[in-house]
């Protein structure tokens, strides 16, 4: 039976490479994995039935493109289909080949729209990975509706309200896939950390993949806290009016984010998925401001967190302490067991078994020609 794989990995944060990782190690090594991605260096270390295929980037320009070209309508069942991009016809061609030789069980669209709809026109059973947002755009809706299954990596209860019967039928969710944060002790963190055991510590997580978060609400909220520590760490975008107190620090970008939440006795964050998860997996007070992203991705998850009773969401930075305070009252009533049951442990197993599944159910126990798992030369 046919049983390799190819996963088109993106190359923005790192939620969609431990996502992979993730399930490379679940499915073993009877299951041969061909992951594309514009980078290699982002990738938790991988076993041996595993490599890594660079392609050109699909979303940055690499030279000049004709300026005939950049002004051609872009149809709507495409997002990000430039013309003129030599790099992206590189990339087209280097999946199209592997598509040939290697006959694989499966392809993994992690995310890509376009990419999922180059392996069903490729004859290539696709599992497009699905994501918060206002997606039912024709783009989206071709990558699903061309799909043998649809990966959500997130819980069931965070589902999105609207999806169509047919989306519901294909849709596996896997809440905290490739997040697998392990259980911290908090007094251990403080220690590591050199945080007070008695500290009233909150955490200020800016997520990674946009300009980063504001300053001054920060510097409003621990300024009418003075007895409590306000950390932050990610990006955190300065203004000259900014007055910053004493009990606020920017940590930046820190290597042990997990540890800052298991030390954290409150915590604001955006709504990236590892960060989602992680904090989830830990049960916090929890306060989320959500990121401008493409189609409300951001906006949407905070939302689910918040009718889930996960989370408490905040349409935009508190604007006064007592914006603050409302939102921090709201946060004390909510129920931490529920923030854990969001993320499953075994999500990377069920996943494995659940790929297992449709590639029998789409090929049968038939065998077939052992597929090749080489460098295809570029």
């Amino acid at each position: 039976m046919r049983n390799a794989i190819g996963y088109f990995v993106h190359h923005q944060g790192r939620g969609h490479a431990e996502r992979a990782a993730s399930l490379v190690h679940a499915l073993g090594p009877d299951t041969p994995i061909t992951l594309f991605c514009a980078r290699d260096d982002i990738f938790p270390p991988l076993p041996e039935w595993a490599r890594v295929e660079r392609l050109p980037s699909l979303f940055e320009a690499q030279g000049p493109v004709p300026e005939g070209l950049s002004t051609v309508r872009t149809p709507p069942t495409l997002h990000c289909a430039p013309l003129g991009w030599t790099q992206i016809t590189e990339a087209v061609a280097t999946l199209a080949r592997w598509f040939h030789e290697a006959r694989p069980a499966l392809f993994i669209s992690d995310v890509s729209a376009e990419l999922a709809q180059l392996a069903r026109i490729a004859s290539i059973p696709c599992v497009p990975v699905l994501q918060h947002g206002d997606r039912d755009d024709p783009g989206h809706m071709a990558a699903y509706e061309g799909a043998v299954g649809i990966l959500a990596p997130y819980a069931a209860a965070l589902e999105q309200p609207g999806r169509s019967w047919w989306m519901e039928d294909l849709i596996f969710h896997a809440g905290g896939l490739g997040v697998a944060p392990a259980a911290l002790d908090k007094p251990e963190a403080r220690r590591a950390l050199g945080i007070a055991p008695d500290a009233d510590l909150v955490l200020v997580i800016a997520g990674g993949g946009g300009e980063g978060t504001p300053a001054p609400p920060l510097s409003l909220g621990a300024r009418a806290e003075p007895s409590s520590l306000w950390v932050t760490i990610g990006s955190v975008t300065q203004a000259w009016h900014d007055t910053p107190p004493a009990n606020l620090q920017h940590r930046g970008w820190v290597d042990d984010a997990s540890r800052w939440v298991a030390a954290a006795d409150r915590i604001v964050s955006s709504t990236g998925n590892t960060t989602v998860h992680t904090v989830a997996a830990a049960g916090r007070p929890w306060i989320v401001v959500p990121e401008w992203r493409y189609f409300d991705e951001q906006r949407w998850k905070a939302r689910m967190l918040g009718e889930a009773g996960a989370a408490v969401f905040a349409d935009g930075w508190p604007a006064s302490a007592a914006a603050w305070q409302r939102l921090w009252q709201q946060a004390g009533k909510l129920d931490l067991e529920r923030q854990k049951r969001l993320v499953d442990p075994d999500a990377a197993a069920r996943t494995a078994d659940w790929l297992r599944g449709l590639i029998a159910r789409s090929w049968g126990a038939q065998p077939s020609t052992t597929p090749l798992l080489r460098a295809v030369a570029s």
